[in-house]
């Protein structure tokens, strides 16, 4: 079978369209030889680019060819977020007269306990160990959480407290349970996560370290939720009693292990929590001192306990570590407890009821 000859003229006109494209391929090839084939870089941005205002400010939301606008994502998220609200539940547990709602309320500058009322010696012997829970809706420059406050009256007043926590350990599988059951139903657009995200466990300054209602508490809901351990009333210990007392504790902490909430560690060593999260790690077991008074100090009003031989302010980091729980509560690692709590806690919980009965789901 003969070829039909060729045009010399088409032929070069062949020629020179495959060396132009090949010129276009090279061009592409060496505009995106700077990253991987699964990842394209946007070229630097310097004071002189279009993408910066007229005052020289970056502008992300600017329609320029060379700016893909991934750096708006975080923003989106946060809008999508305040929108929604935050929800935080936290317990405290801790016996009679340490100082736990004076503490909630220095924390979150709010008054969750108007209503109560304290029940008398013969009250406290009768009693058993029983849950409450206070409900409020904090709001700051426009974002709002939903805080509940978990309370175990009676915890630790009776003779005999062997099963005192029991109570706790309870409702924590109790809503577990119930966030389960929610989560594997038809409707699960509205989903409330009533989770106990962390628990505040009150350490009685007056005593030598833990005692075994400590550790049998710890113990038991040590696998179900964050605890923080607080040394309460940090006030009627002089400091080296204070520091005495958290060596004491966390030794027999790592001797009984019983684990606490671990703050995580900083991403970067220019991460602007990075010194707060060191002095929180430093500070626990938390030293704290809770008032809800205000006094005038040297011409400043704060929150302070007044005594005959002076002045203890709350927030004064020289007196008491309150500072350092209420950055790690709210300021820095609030997420982390909801984190740990919904990956972890939640998760072992959901694992072990499929180990029981496999038939629940379908994994």
């Amino acid at each position: 079978m003969e070829s039909l000859p060729r045009d010399p003229d088409t032929s070069l006109l062949d020629f020179t369209q495959a060396e132009d494209k090949d010129k276009c391929i090279l061009s592409s090839d060496s505009f995106y030889s700077s990253s991987s084939p699964h990842e394209q870089k946007t070229l630097p941005i310097d004071d002189r680019s279009p993408l910066r205002g007229p005052q020289g400010r970056f502008d992300p939301y600017d329609s320029s060819e060379e700016y893909v606008g991934v750096v708006t994502l975080p923003n989106q998220v946060r809008q999508k977020a305040v929108k929604k609200g935050f929800v935080f539940n936290l317990m405290v547990v801790g016996e009679s007269g340490l100082g736990k709602s004076t503490l909630v309320n220095s924390l979150f500058l709010t008054n969750l306990y108007t209503d109560r009322c304290m029940p008398d010696v013969s009250e406290k012997i009768a009693r058993t160990v029983s849950i409450t829970k206070s409900t409020v809706d904090i709001v700051e420059e426009g974002v709002n959480l939903r805080l509940t406050v978990i309370d175990t009256p009676g915890f630790g007043d009776a003779i005999n407290n062997n099963d005192s926590w029991r109570a706790a350990v309870h409702y924590v599988d109790q809503q577990m349970e119930k966030y389960r059951r929610d989560e594997i139903g038809l409707n699960r657009k509205n989903i409330r996560d009533n989770r106990v995200h962390c628990c505040l466990y009150f350490i009685s300054p007056h005593g030598h370290g833990l005692r075994p209602i400590d550790v049998n508490f710890m113990k038991a809901l040590d696998q179900r939720v964050n605890i923080v351990p607080v040394l309460a009333k940090a006030d009627s210990l002089t400091p080296k009693e204070t520091r005495n007392m958290k060596a004491k504790i966390l030794t027999e902490i790592d001797q009984y292990k019983i684990k606490i909430f671990q703050v995580p560690d900083c991403d970067h060593n220019n991460d602007p929590f990075r010194q707060q999260d060191l002095e929180v790690k430093r500070s626990i077991p938390i030293a704290v001192i809770g008032s809800n008074t205000v006094v005038e100090r040297d011409g400043r009003r704060v929150r302070a306990r007044a005594y005959p031989w002076g002045i203890v302010e709350v927030e004064n980091p020289s007196h008491s570590d309150f500072v350092h729980l209420r950055n790690m509560l709210i300021r820095t690692n609030m997420q982390d407890l909801k984190h740990t709590t919904h990956h972890v806690l939640y998760e072992n919980y959901r694992i072990n009821c499929l180990c029981k009965n496999p038939c629940l789901e379908n994994v």
